[in-house]
């Protein structure tokens, strides 16, 4: 895994082995972020990375800028990982180390930009919850997105924020907001 793009562009991230992960893909990272660099300032933008895993999300967020970001997982392996990347790149994170659910359920919000990662094996109604919550709970500003990666398998176009969906060979982001984007 790379950084794609600012001020540690190129750094490659090295996570233990043994990590129960599956790391956005570099390429689908990077459509991503063209996608995100195309409606949002960096500066000023926070952010909250569900399912954070290796942090490979977060640490993009921090090289372009972002100074609010909020990182959310249950493993302590990754926890362990994500707080050495922290330090090694003054990212400024702030971890949390708990089920994603128990934290949507007491989270303070808004955020501008919330992106979830949960495992690909996931039910439906698991990646929908994570969607309603959200919602319900007003953790996402107005003009904000929520990002829900996810494997080609699983269909959240129904949901009544779905707005659009970038496919990437079995890589799928499905985005949710308010407002149109």
């Amino acid at each position: 895994m790379r950084i794609i793009s600012g001020k540690y562009k190129g750094r490659r991230l090295s996570p233990p082995k043994n990590l129960p992960v599956r790391p956005t893909t570099d390429m689908a990272k990077e459509s991503l972020f063209n996608i995100i660099n195309n409606n949002y300032y960096w500066e000023g933008l926070s952010v909250l990375d569900l399912f954070s895993g290796t942090g490979n999300i977060a640490i993009e967020f921090a090289s372009r800028g972002v100074q609010k970001i909020t990182v959310v997982d249950r493993n302590p392996s990754c926890i362990k990982y994500i707080s050495s990347i922290n330090q090694e790149f003054d990212a400024n994170f702030n971890i949390h180390k708990t089920d994603v659910y128990k934290f949507l359920k007491t989270a303070i919000g808004p955020y501008k930009l919330i992106f979830a990662d949960p495992p690909y094996d996931f039910e439906q109604e698991k990646f929908e919850t994570i969607i309603d919550q959200v919602f319900d709970r007003n953790l996402l500003m107005k003009e904000g997105v929520l990002v829900v990666e996810h494997s080609k398998h699983t269909e959240l176009d129904k949901h009544p924020y779905f707005k659009f969906d970038k496919r990437y060979g079995g890589n799928v982001f499905s985005f949710f907001a308010y407002e149109d984007l």
